[in-house]
This record gives structure tokens, sequence and C-alpha cells, in this order.
């Protein structure tokens, strides 16, 4: 293997861009909808080989240093962004094909500006580098670190973070509620690195034998558990998830708004499937209701004829505030509504996707004649806080809209009040790809992290219900119709207080980087 190593580290150029680039992408295979984390098993020793001979001139400055170390991390973060994150193109024309333009600028610009992060990691791992498992925990503490900042700088935008490729299934999943993702993408990089220490002629046995309590370790914690996670005596929910498989081109279509109200009404009000009781919440998707309610008070009147006594219905919709004749705010919300027609609470989405629900730097960019690429009303306001949705039956719900799922230790505190997550999202723009796979995948984790089950109300998939321990229960497949009825536990989860794990996770992250400072210092004193 050292042979192996060697010859990687030697590479110069563009074989070296180019494995850098292929390494990144084989990540994106320890992802949903593959699962195959094993692949990270190898692109990340790559990563670390290339890291070896990611070296400059002598007498170079800092960023002469780095600056090798920053191009291996590019490439390598610009495959994963390419291989993770393509079917964005598919989402800026699922509406219009006059979006074309803005397909490079999803499928290559994206992915290249979130590739600075990791470019930003390695050169950091690079600053700490030394011999062994030292070099090891510096890349771990390099990603943990640019991950988490990934999380919230310009908003935030989380997605695929290198800790869901070490959790594929729910037994390798509980470790969240105790370290968080933030901890998860540190101990995620330090054992799938691990591996390159075996081509070093001392191989850092010590390193390699925590790599291995770690795996080990979450293994066991996972199945301690699932073992202990008996809903035998928990109190049911009884849900319908509403999916109605509307087409993205139609959803916004004026000609056809009644049509696909009286779609929703009819999954509605069906009577339960075979065995099933009848659902006391009723969950319809992101934006489902295709008007607005102020400029349509009857629909309000015909929810209420077609909900039962004690049944809540929650639907994602677009609630307007403000004058009409000035500039109105659109809020991308959930409202609540009673069997009486009344609309009893909303909550706005707090997370709003850029050029799809608002253009950043409007003004600008809309004297360029560049717009927003979604047909819906708007552009929107970001609500200002979440709370918990009061139930008829005196249950809370907490939601999330679309992809405020990903945006890990969202809602910790609310979480507390709860006794469900409920997640509306409208997944169509992503069309049969890994997109709502990968979604769904990181809904799943936020339910363990939150230690609360989930139900899910997608438009065209995936609609699930998912235990807190990330067990998905049933599910809608992608396009399928229908209205989905299921017995939701609500027993709660391991999770040991609100903000702890995100604590830990960063904790752990500075203990790796205090190693790898301190090995790098006793290196160059060796050297010396």
């Amino acid at each position: 293997m050292s042979r192996l190593a060697g010859k990687f580290m030697l590479l110069w150029g563009w074989r070296r861009a180019l494995v850098a680039f292929l390494a990144g992408a084989l990540a994106v295979l320890s992802q949903a909808p593959f699962d195959f984390f094993a692949a990270a098993f190898v692109s990340f020793p790559l990563l670390v080989w290339l890291l070896d001979g990611a070296t400059a001139e002598p007498g170079a400055t800092l960023v002469g240093r780095l600056k090798p170390a920053f191009a291996v991390g590019w490439w390598f973060g610009f495959g994963y962004f390419v291989a993770g994150l393509w079917w964005i193109g598919n989402a800026v024309v699922a509406e219009s094909e006059s979006n074309a333009w803005a397909v490079p600028l999803a499928v290559i610009a994206l992915p290249a500006l979130l590739a600075i992060f990791y470019g930003l990691a390695a050169a950091v791992a690079r600053m700490f580098w030394s011999d062994g498992a030292g070099r090891i925990a510096a890349l771990a503490f390099g990603f943990g670190l640019f991950e988490w900042l990934r999380s919230w700088i310009f908003t935030g935008f989380p997605w695929n973070a290198i800790g869901y490729a070490a959790m594929p299934v729910p037994l390798m999943m509980q470790s969240v509620s105790l370290v968080g993702l933030f901890g998860m993408n540190v101990l995620a990089v330090f054992v799938f690195a691990m591996p390159a220490v075996l081509a070093d002629r001392r191989p850092a046995r010590i390193g390699i034998a925590l790599a291995v309590l770690l795996v080990v370790a979450d293994l066991g914690y996972g199945s301690f558990c699932l073992s202990r996670a008996d809903a035998s005596g928990a109190r049911l929910l009884d849900v319908r998830l509403v999916q109605p498989a509307i087409d993205q081109s139609e959803k916004w279509d004026h000609a056809i708004r009644d049509r696909i109200f009286d779609s929703l009404i009819d999954l509605t009000s069906a009577p339960p499937h075979s065995g099933a009781k009848k659902p006391s919440l009723i969950v319809w998707p992101e934006t489902a209701v295709p008007f607005l309610f102020t400029q349509r008070p009857d629909a309000l009147a015909r929810i209420g004829k077609v909900l039962d006594p004690g049944q809540t219905l929650l639907t994602g919709a677009v609630r307007v505030e403000g004058n009409p004749l000035d500039r109105p705010r659109y809020y991308n919300s959930v409202l609540a509504i009673n069997d009486d027609g009344e609309i009893t609470d909303a909550v706005d989405k707090l997370h709003l996707v850029p050029f799809g629900e608002y253009l950043p730097f409007e003004n600008l960019l809309n004297s360029l004649g560049i717009q927003k690429l979604v047909d819906m009303p708007g552009p929107f306001v970001a609500g200002t806080e979440r709370h918990p949705i009061r139930l008829a039956d005196g249950l809370k719900a907490l939601p999330f809209i679309c992809y405020e799922v990903i945006f890990p230790g969202a809602g910790e505190k609310e979480a507390a009040r709860s006794d469900l997550i409920v997640n509306v999202t409208n997944d169509a723009w992503f069309g049969d790809t890994p997109g709502p796979y990968q979604h769904l995948r990181q809904a799943e984790l936020r339910a363990v992290e939150l230690g609360l089950p989930m139900v899910r109300a997608a438009n065209n998939g995936i609609s699930a219900a998912i235990d807190a321990h990330g067990r998905i229960l049933d599910a809608f497949a992608l396009d399928a119709r229908g209205g989905l009825d299921v017995s939701l536990p609500l027993a709660k989860g391991g999770n040991i207080g609100p903000q702890m794990p995100e604590r830990i996770g960063l904790l752990l992250m500075a203990v790796f980087g205090l190693y790898s400072v301190g090995m790098n210092l006793l290196t160059a004193r060796r050297a010396n």
C-alpha cells in the first residue's frame, strides 16, 4: 500500500486535480439513495495521500504554502457537490424550460462555491499536518469546522454533510442524539480517513484502534437504543398524510387550481384504509393550497365541512399580510385549520431558498434582468420564530417547512415541549433523482437528533411516518398519489437536552483540533 500511496502523493497538475475530483465524486456513493458508505473509506484516504504531497516551494508565504492543499480540497469538494447536487438543475427547469439559462449556475457554479468550504478545510488541516494519526485528526478538525460553517454562513446549506455518510441505517443513527451532526462530521472523517495510515512506514496503531473503537461504540449505542425503543405502551396518533402528486408545471396554473383543490379534498375525505382508524390529524404538503385563503374564503368553509369533529388539518399554504394596494408580504407557512374551517394557528418558514423563494441583492439582480426562478406569489418574507402548533387533542406539533428540516440544531428548544415533528415539503422540483431520497434521509436524522417522531407530507414524495429513532414506519413512493393512514407512536427518543448534542459536537471538534496542533508541534520538534 505504501507504493500506491506514493504514486498519489507524487501526482501533479491536472492529474492531481482529476484524482481529487474523482475521489470527491466517489464519496457521494456513501450518501442516499446509494448508502454505500464503504466508498468513503476509499475517497478520504485518497484525499489524505493527495494532501501529503501538496507541498509548496521552499520560502513560500503562508498563503503560498497552503495553496496546493486548498486546490486539492477544492477539487475534492467540486467533485463531491457536482455528483451529489446535479439534480438541482432539474429543479431549475421543473416549471419552465425558459429557466434553462440558470442550469449551469445550479450544476456548476453552486458546487464550485460550496467546494470553497472543502478547500479551506483541507488548507486548515494542512496547517497542522503531521505524521501518522495526527494528520487524520487535522483533517477531521478541518472538515468539522467548515461543515459547521456551511450550516449557517450565508443562511447555510448543510445538504449532504459528510456525517450523513456514516448513518445510512437507524442502527448507525442513534449517536447523533449525543453528539449532533457536527460531532458526527468530525468522527466520520476521522474514521473514513484512517485507512490512509496503513500506508505509513509505522502505522498509527493507537489511531487505528481508536477508529475501530468509535465504530464499535456507535454500533453498540445504536443497538442499545433500538433495543429499548419499545413503543407498545406509547400513545398513538392516527394521521393521514396526503400526497396529491401535482406536477410542478401545473401547480400554480390558475386554470386548474380548483381541480387541484378538489383532489386534496377528495383524498382527505376518503374512508380510512382497511384496518386503519379515522385520523385525528391530516397533513397536506408544502404550499398545497393553490390560492390565497384571503381570496377564497369559501375554501376554508369547504375544509370545515370535510373535517369530522375533532380533526385538525395542517397544510402548507401561502399567507399574505399587508394592504393589497401597497406591497403585500407573502409567507410560506403551515396553517392549522379546525373542523369549523377556522385558521387556529400559523407558523412561517424561517429559512427561505435563495433565488427560489426570494432574490438576494434583489434590486441589483433585477436591474440585470434576473428574476426569482419559482412561479408563485412572492418574493417571500422569512418568519421570525418557530413554535409548536397545538392540535385539537392537546398534542403539540413542531413544524418544519421543506428544507428547514436539514438544519442541525433547528427547533431544539421547541422540541422539549412538542410531541411530534411535522415536515411539509414539495420535492416535485427534484423529479426522480437522488434529491428526494437525500432530503428524506436528513429528515430521518432530525427526528433522531430531536428525539421526536415525525410525519412528513410531500407533494410528489417521499411522504413518510418516522419514529423517534429514525425508523420509517410507512411511506409513499415517488409520484404515488393517495392518503397514507398511519398510527404514529408518540414515544420519544433519547435526546439529552436542548443544544447539548450541538455543544458536544463542537467540543469534539475542538479536541481533535488541539490534538492535531499538539502532534504538529511534536513533529516539528523531532525534525529539529
